[in-house]
């Protein structure tokens, strides 16, 4: 607390930092006045049908390459032989479970089925 009173007694608490009076008055005139004229005349230019369209052809050109990725991306996984092999096991799955409820009978028949089987 010392330094504090210390620097405060020598300091002070008046504001020191002041504008000069009507500053804020005229500061956006003379900010205006201080800015370079323009020639707005040429900056009205006609827009061409091609700088209308580029914008939906990029997006389409876009969305036809994301098209052609995804359909390219599944025809390697179908031709890969391990989803090939997968798939046919989920087949022969479903045809087991499809049998085994149409046989009417209880696991342990069945297991005895398939061990006589091999």
């Amino acid at each position: 607390m010392k330094e504090e009173d210390y620097i405060l007694r020598k300091v002070g608490k008046d504001n020191h930092f002041q504008t000069p009076e009507g500053y804020f008055d005229n500061l956006t005139s003379e900010i205006m006045n201080r800015l370079p004229e323009k020639d707005y005349s040429q900056m009205e230019t006609e827009v061409s049908m091609w700088q209308k369209a580029k914008p939906l052809l990029y997006m389409a050109a876009v969305f036809v390459g994301a098209a052609f990725i995804l359909r390219l991306g599944g025809m390697l996984v179908k031709n890969d032989p391990e989803y090939i092999v997968a798939e046919e096991e989920q087949l022969e799955r479903q045809y087991i479970d499809q049998i085994v409820n149409d046989a009417m009978m209880d696991d342990y028949t069945f297991y005895q089925l398939l061990s006589e089987v091999d």
